[in-house]
């Protein structure tokens, strides 16, 4: 029997500092998926400008159409064509995108966690178009993904890090935890 891959799901409220620690695991050899970029992706195949609105309508509307795991079926879909063993997605948003990859692979949830004004800042900072410019956009998007199940996919992290020091710290808390998921899973 095929050995199932290893899928560690990065959730978190946006802007907490997720994509910096799906980045500091590259150096493992995990492939990288972003579920925002697997939105952004599908915004572009229908002809969509890539703002904060249209984005959040996409990601709701797939919801509707494909069920409350319609990202993760989206990324099962990339996954067919690739036998990497040791995945990391990035943006992982409800259980029920965890119940899709569990069908898949083994699952472990990294949740991160960032106070709300680092948060606004590292979203602003990146200066994407999709980044709000306003708190009211911020916290609008924050309410977005608490509808969609995020702080529930945080309950259920496996291990949790707070981001609160500096970018390196982060990279060494998340290197001691995934160590010790590769470790289990080999």
């Amino acid at each position: 029997m095929p050995k199932l891959p290893l899928f560690i799901c990065i959730t978190g409220m946006p802007g907490a500092g997720k994509t910096t620690v799906a980045q500091t695991l590259k150096i493992y050899d995990f492939k990288i998926i972003s579920m925002g970029n697997v939105v952004r992706e599908e915004a572009t195949r229908q002809g969509l400008e890539q703002d904060d609105v249209n984005l959040g309508k996409l990601m709701l509307k797939l919801r509707q159409t494909l069920g409350p795991g319609a990202i993760a079926h989206l990324i099962v879909q990339k996954m067919q064509r690739d036998s990497n063993m040791l995945v990391v997605i990035d943006g992982l948003r409800s259980t029920h995108e965890v119940e899709v990859l569990k069908k898949y692979g083994i699952v472990k949830i990294l949740g991160i966690h960032a106070p709300k004004e680092t948060r606004f800042q590292f979203l602003r900072n990146r200066r994407r178009k999709d980044a709000p410019k306003t708190e009211d956009e911020f916290l609008n998007r924050d309410k977005r993904e608490l509808d969609v199940g995020v702080a529930e996919a945080i309950s259920y992290s496996d291990s949790i890090i707070t981001n609160d020091k500096t970018e390196k710290e982060l990279r060494k808390k998340t290197h001691e935890i995934v160590n010790r998921w590769r470790k289990e899973f080999v």
